[in-house]
């Protein structure tokens, strides 16, 4: 026969939830309360500890909102779109996401995406745009690193100006070979 616990046993339980949580990795309340919700923890207790966790700043949203928007866009080269998505499975609030948000300027995006494109091209050899044999190959080509831009957030107008900049220089370079 299992003996119901006390809120203090549950209150030990939650805090030590919460700390090996957030020693493996940063973690928004959203993904704590989540966890704790799982551990079947009383909602009143998780509502109490998560609360002290705040108040002395072993939790904060905003500031793991803008760390996780500088090092995702950074690691993964990931557009405001995606990172926002992000937030939002995390639980991070509107207003911190949006000013997390606000760390990536449209010329941060632009120069990642170009980043990405011009690391794809230098493994890649490129099709002459004149070959008309060359051009279905080279249609492709751009199709997909459009594609790539677009799992990785980015709005179709930017990935079709980056992706054409990007061949245009490399059709150059080629021509003062």
């Amino acid at each position: 026969m299992s003996q119901e616990k006390t809120p203090e046993e549950h209150r030990q339980t939650a805090r030590n939830i919460i700390l090996r949580q957030l020693s493996a990795a940063p973690k928004s309340r959203h993904q704590l309360t989540q966890k704790l919700v799982e551990r079947e923890i009383p909602e009143d207790v998780i509502e109490e500890v998560l609360d002290r966790f705040e108040e002395v700043e072993l939790i904060d949203d905003a500031s793991f909102a803008e760390m996780l928007v500088r090092s995702r866009h950074r690691s993964k080269g990931l557009a405001r779109r995606a990172l926002s998505m992000e937030l939002k499975q995390r639980g991070i609030a509107d207003h911190q996401a949006e000013a997390a948000l606000e760390q990536v300027t449209d010329e941060d995006e632009w120069t990642t995406a170009h980043e990405l494109v011009s690391k794809k091209l230098s493994r890649a050899s490129i099709p002459s745009s004149s070959d008309p044999a060359e051009r279905k190959q080279r249609d492709r080509m751009v199709r997909r690193l459009v594609g790539m831009l677009s799992r990785k957030g980015y709005p179709s107008g930017l990935a079709f100006s980056v992706v054409t900049d990007a061949m245009n220089a490399a059709d150059l370079d080629h021509l003062d070979e």
